[in-house]
């Protein structure tokens, strides 16, 4: 009995890394080269943009950068090489568990012994030395249980009170999870990427047309009663209201952007790091931008273009519904992620605080989305064709 026992434990552990049924093949190996390209740029970039903070408060003109390379390089690529190997299957069940587990830790930030405020946000969990962002992985386990759910559901996805009605109601607990924080840019990272994985699942559009209006109004009346939201959308549309104050980031990182040019300053030679408010993180595009100029910097945002372009077919061509749906979730996550920095950073939007994936500094960020990576390269070895 004790050994019958054991062994049923042993498989427990072992049954995520059985292969799993059906012909594989080798992951898609432009979205690997890619992403080592990005990470390699990333971590030059972020030596570039942390050398002055990082030697002025710590006297280690490399200490961000070691920091990123531990908490979230190393953790990351761990968690990267775990994803890739697991049986995909295996997401599909553990998914609510996983989901409810992370809903658990985001509560957490409500207790003050656990929580570090950033700014305004209760975004960071503390135990002793280890601090991390709990919204990171509510991201990605979210993804992978919407995923299950609407497979599961399959053309009652549609439906008003299987479908849609349940949908929101999950969204909506979620959702307000995040604002209690609070964090927007979280909040809109997670209601995009939903309303495509629920739409690409077969929800009907005059269900997207009640989430907009009722959307809207949500966000007025949230814009219309907290002043720091308001002064924001003020900044947005007149940043030289309060140059010296609330437009101070948005003005020095439009600085920054204009002075690189056509090809740049040279690496390590930007003046507006030393301006810019948290330039390791929200601002290192506008830094990039200075140092790189606007043809390189081109280039560069080309490779998150291609890393899209990658997810959206490997999501194509999924055979697995499941599959498809996770491959599409992780990629609209990557790109709404990256479009939200660069456009607060470029003022085509307000600023929310989002960082820009494998570039800014923070290690729960890097590590969680290696792991979704992972899950994407997964994927990619069950696509209808081994190079696509």
């Amino acid at each position: 009995m004790v050994r019958k026992r054991r062994s049923e434990i042993i498989s427990w552990f072992l049954e995520p890394f059985i292969p799993r049924r059906g012909q594989g093949h080798q992951p898609d190996f432009v979205l690997l080269v890619i992403l080592g390209v990005l990470l390699f740029m990333g971590l030059l970039f972020l030596s570039s943009a942390s050398s002055t903070m990082a030697f002025y408060k710590f006297g280690d003109t490399y200490f961000y950068v070691k920091q990123q390379l531990v908490h979230g390089l190393l953790i990351g690529a761990i968690l990267f090489y775990i994803c890739i190997r697991i049986n995909f299957d295996w997401y599909r069940r553990m998914a609510p568990l996983f989901l409810l587990g992370s809903l658990a830790l985001l509560g957490l930030v409500f207790i003050s012994n656990f929580v570090n405020h950033y700014g305004t946000a209760r975004s960071w969990i503390v135990l002793g030395n280890f601090s991390f962002q709990p919204s990171e992985l509510v991201k990605l386990f979210y993804i992978l249980f919407l995923a299950g759910w609407c497979d599961r559901l399959g053309r009652k996805v549609g439906d008003w009170s299987t479908g849609f009605l349940p949908f929101i109601f999950l969204l909506a607990t979620i959702c307000l999870l995040i604002i209690l924080q609070p964090d927007i840019g979280t909040l809109s990272i997670i209601v995009l990427v939903s309303l495509a994985m629920y739409f690409a699942a077969g929800a009907k559009w005059k269900h997207l047309g009640i989430i907009v209006v009722a959307g809207s109004i949500f966000l007025v009346t949230m814009i219309k009663f907290a002043a720091y939201r308001m002064s924001r959308i003020l900044v947005w549309l007149h940043p030289d209201l309060d140059p010296q104050g609330a437009g101070w980031q948005i003005k020095q990182s439009l600085i920054a952007i204009g002075s690189g040019g056509w090809f740049g300053v040279g690496l390590g030679s930007s003046r507006q790091k030393s301006y810019l408010p948290q330039p390791a993180n929200d601002s290192i595009f506008p830094i990039i931008s200075e140092e790189i100029g606007f043809v390189f910097t081109a280039i560069f945002l080309l490779l998150f273009v291609i890393l899209i372009f990658r997810g959206f077919k490997i999501a194509r061509h999924s055979e697995d519904n499941f599959a498809k749906l996770t491959a599409i979730g992780i990629t609209v996550w990557l790109a709404v992620q990256i479009f939200i920095n660069i456009a607060g950073m470029t003022n085509l939007l307000p600023m929310t605080g989002v960082p820009l994936t494998f570039i800014s500094l923070g290690g729960s960020n890097l590590a969680v989305s290696l792991a979704a990576m992972g899950i994407l390269a997964n994927i990619s070895k069950y696509t209808g064709y081994a190079r696509i």
